[in-house]
């Protein structure tokens, strides 16, 4: 795996790639900002042999997020600052230059999108504009010009985006090409539009100058293209006369298969490896891999197999910068890996969001520099009240700092409520985290006290000079009579193994600790219902795992009772009311998931007795994302 690879003219110094992935880190105008320079240099110090960047618009009517952009002249100055910065580690940049097509909005470009054909991606809803052939003509030569700008800018090749459904692959796919003219109808036809633009970049930037093509092996909707197409397209762009590619970045899916493209902790490890085995097969070139790859041990296997010449992780760079060079020097151990939640990538990135990452706090940050302030000048006396993620990263941070931190959690394990997320099916990535900060507060030296309550008083006899409070939430207890069965219990109790169930359960709550509790439930082979108030269940749920766990509901038949509420609890039903209906539901066990409510018992009682910080859930009730960023700044700020 650090052995060298040539890719065109360019060699490469390791195998591992950084996967490209829209950050929203650049300026309105795709200006390279301090931001987005500073990511990218951290992950080239981390030891990562090639970085392949986010989407650089061809045209700002063709991004599809607040992306970066190579269109006009005036944007290289600042891009080349960036490959500047990245070459000082020896390391390559790519630029992936793209057209979104029809995967956009009017609310983003400001105009109607525009496609092969007047067909609007089911994911995106938007009617776009058939392109006509002096378009298509334009566009070809805008791809070129970018490309030759991304050679002005100091960038080491570029990579053609013709997956994910984007307008290459518009044109490429029977599923979103109807055209019958030149550009539509039998493949020789769809593929005129990818071979004009990589014969229009050769013609620009010249024949050493590298260039790579990703592609979706399988587009994973009806009507779309699969391996075999695949295959045969990987043959025409290799042979494609003087202007045959490089290196092909073999991925999968479109906007209409979305969990394909950022597959979620629900989907197995290498899952499309496979793919670029069977590319490998047809073509001379090097095979770039992706896809839910996070652990070096998994990304060298796929090499000594030969299945592909190089691995890329887009998540797991996020997650550790440093993943490369932490492995090579035999520091396996330090490093921290995906967990494919997508909360800070994915759900922020669909929101037009700069991403971050929930393992990594200081992902989208490091151009503040907030881990190489150094070592206090005064170390103080730094005591944690709480083991969830956002206590233990404040423990990390302050330890960082030169900090003496002791860290007090009541419960006899770390982890908090987070400890459960693991549990439900499909979610076993999620104990990477705890497992990964409880190693680290071990080796930083902190005092951690498990199955101790802080108390004031003794707040009063260790006189901490700061005290940073991260004692999470606890779970909401509805106003429902019969409450008080023994029959009724709440989610966590059921996932931690403390109360058993029977053979008819209802779950009062919807949203994501319900439907995952439900989720669990059926794993025991037992008839499960939800009740929720809302129109439809989990909706916090980022829309890819959404998807996996709707799907696993619907397979284990559990009965939802959407817009549905809880009037009373019997020995042996749940009476519910629906639509003004009131009715008797069959329940041997109820499982509450109604919220949860902040914990903070001490911080009055703390007043004045030191430096006090409350993080996390015991401020408001949000996911981890929010938690470990506010853990990890009380830490450094302590």
């Amino acid at each position: 795996m650090f052995n060298p690879v040539n890719i065109g003219t360019l060699q490469i110094k390791n195998r591992l790639a950084v996967a490209p992935m829209v950050t929203v880190y650049c300026d309105p105008d795709g200006m390279a900002t301090e931001r987005y320079i500073a990511y990218h240099e951290a992950r080239a110090k981390g030891g990562w042999g090639m970085i392949i960047t986010e989407d650089y618009a061809v045209d700002p009517a063709g991004r599809g997020f607040w992306t970066a952009g190579l269109w006009k002249d005036e944007q290289i100055e600042s891009h080349r600052e960036l490959t500047r910065r990245v070459h000082q580690h020896d390391c390559k940049i790519i630029a992936q230059i793209y057209h979104c097509g029809r995967q956009t909005s009017p609310d983003i470009i400001g105009c109607q999108p525009v496609s092969a054909s007047a067909i609007p991606c089911p994911a995106m809803g938007t009617m776009p504009r058939a392109l006509t052939i002096p378009e298509i003509k334009k566009i070809v030569s805008q791809f070129g010009d970018t490309a030759y700008r991304a050679k002005m800018a100091g960038f080491d090749g570029v990579e053609v985006h013709g997956a994910h459904g984007y307008l290459i692959a518009q044109f490429m796919s029977n599923y979103s090409n109807k055209r019958t003219d030149e550009y539509g109808g039998p493949l020789g036809n769809r593929m005129r539009f990818p071979l004009e633009i990589l014969a229009d970049i050769r013609r620009k930037c010249g024949d050493g100058f590298p260039v790579i093509f990703r592609i979706s092996a399988d587009e994973f909707v009806p009507g779309g293209r699969n391996i075999e197409d695949t295959k045969a397209i990987a043959k025409m762009l290799e042979k494609a006369g003087n202007a045959g590619i490089d290196a092909i970045h073999v991925s999968v899916g479109v906007y209409g298969s979305t969990a394909a493209i950022i597959p979620p902790l629900n989907v197995p490890h290498g899952w499309i490896v496979d793919f670029a085995e069977e590319v490998k097969k047809v073509v001379n070139i090097p095979v770039i891999t992706v896809g839910r790859i996070n652990d070096p041990y998994l990304a060298e296997s796929v090499i000594t197999s030969g299945k592909a010449d190089m691995v890329a992780m887009a998540r797991g760079s996020l997650a550790d910068p440093d993943l490369p060079n932490k492995y090579a020097s035999g520091n396996y151990e330090d490093i921290c890996q995906c967990i494919g939640c997508q909360q800070g990538c994915v759900q922020e990135l669909f929101r037009n969001d700069p991403v971050r990452c929930l393992v990594n706090p200081t992902c989208g940050f490091e151009y503040l520099r907030e881990r190489e302030k150094g070592k206090a000048e005064k170390p103080k006396r730094v005591v944690v009240v709480g083991g969830g993620p956002a206590g233990m990263e404040a423990a990390l941070a302050a330890a960082d700092a030169g900090h003496q931190v002791s860290l007090y959690e009541k419960e006899e394990y770390l982890g908090g409520e987070f400890a459960l997320a693991p549990v439900p099916p499909s979610k076993g990535d999620m104990a990477f985290l705890l497992a990964w900060e409880q190693r680290q507060l071990q080796k930083k030296g902190v005092d951690i006290h498990l199955g101790t309550e802080f108390t004031s008083a003794m707040a009063d006899e260790i006189a901490p000079d700061t005290i940073i409070l991260a004692t999470g939430a606890i779970p909401s207890r509805p106003d429902i009579p019969g409450m008080d069965y023994s029959h009724v219990v709440f989610a966590r109790d059921v996932l931690w193994g403390r109360e058993t169930i029977g053979k008819e359960v209802v779950v009062l709550g919807g949203g994501l600790i319900g439907a995952e509790t439900a989720a669990y439930c059926t794993e025991l082979g037992v008839k499960v219902a939800i009740v929720e108030q809302l129109s439809a269940i989990a909706l916090e749920e980022d829309v890819t795992r959404r998807q996996f766990l709707l799907k696993l509901l619907e397979d284990k038949k559990v009965d939802i009772m959407a817009e549905t509420r809880a009037r009373e609890i019997k020995e042996c039903s749940v009476v519910l009311e629906k639509e003004g209906k009131v009715f008797e539901y069959p329940a041997d066990t109820v499982i509450i998931a109604m919220g949860m409510e902040s914990y903070n018992p001490l911080e009055q009682a703390l007043a004045g007795k030191a430096k006090i910080t409350v993080v996390g859930d015991a401020v408001e009730p949000r996911n981890a994302l929010e938690a470990t960023r506010e853990g990890f700044l009380a830490g450094v700020n302590a």
